[in-house]
């Protein structure tokens, strides 16, 4: 059976990740919440900061008591990870005067390496950083939302096969409306970890998720959804810096690939002028 990871560049499973764990996070994963921040979160807030970089970050809530959590994902090791930090958190206290308690979620495959810290003759900055590793599976496979059994097959766990069974399990006992969407989150999850074959084993015994394998073509459909968010996300940082869009610029956005609209979403940041950009 022919690997779905050697179907796409890392450029785009890394982008899959990114949309796969942000919804898990937001939605059912609480017990994985809780493990990394500390704290429940009340309400999920949309936020792009207001910088000259038009910095957006990955996740932020507001707690029950107030406090504000910045959750920022990462799949690699970056030397700048620390600035980025605290560029993050000043422009979070801009936008809402309080400082966030900051957890930066590494998922990559080499070992953390990145640098937790800033400091200065008269600065320091400090924010959490958690290899998804440290994560007790188990207690993950333990929980009753379905949310923290897809994240742990990221985390700490004694044997993967039987782990990837028991969340296999879990997803075909959902509602119909929600297996899917389940199923292609622990999909790119498990490319991660190189276990996306397994998870298409475990599917395939169950006639329920093995239908949805093959006759409404899953991953193709939640790349296309992947596609879709990042096209969206783009046209907001296109009109944040050169106003609305004109018909020819959306014509050369719409054949543009998953890859090719991540990379215009970096270039961006310095294109002097629209055409500029999308030449």
């Amino acid at each position: 059976m022919r690997s779905r990871a050697g179907d796409r560049s890392l450029l785009e499973t890394m982008q899959e990740y990114d949309v796969a764990l942000k919804l898990l996070l937001r939605g059912s994963a609480l017990l994985t919440i809780r493990e990394l921040t500390g704290a429940s979160i009340e309400t999920w807030i949309d936020a792009e900061l207001p910088k000259i970089q038009n910095l957006r970050v990955d996740l932020l809530g507001e707690t029950a008591e107030g406090g504000l959590v910045h959750l920022e994902l990462q799949s690699s090791n970056d030397s700048a990870m620390a600035l980025r930090m605290a560029e993050y958190s000043l422009g979070i206290f801009r936008l809402f005067g309080r400082f966030p308690h900051q957890v930066l979620l590494y998922v990559g495959e080499p070992t953390l390496r990145m640098e937790s810290e800033l400091r200065g003759p008269d600065v320091f900055f400090r924010y959490e950083a958690v290899d998804v590793r440290a994560l007790d599976g188990e207690r993950l496979l333990e929980s009753s939302a379905v949310g923290d059994n897809v994240i742990a097959i990221l985390a700490r766990l004694r044997d993967h096969g039987d782990a990837v069974r028991k969340i296999v399990e879990r997803i075909a006992n959902l509602p119909a409306p929600d297996r899917e969407a389940a199923l292609g989150q622990l999909l790119v999850l498990a490319g991660l970890r190189h276990l996306e074959e397994s998870v298409e084993q475990e599917a395939r015994k169950m006639p329920i998720l093995n239908d949805i394998l093959d006759n409404k073509v899953l991953g193709r459909e939640f790349k296309r959804g992947v596609q879709e968010g990042e096209l969206t996300v783009l046209r907001r940082q296109i009109e944040k810096r050169f106003g609305a869009l004109p018909s020819w610029a959306e014509e050369r956005l719409a054949g543009r690939t998953t890859t090719e609209l991540e990379e215009l979403s970096i270039r961006v940041l310095d294109a002097q002028n629209l055409e500029e950009l999308l030449k």
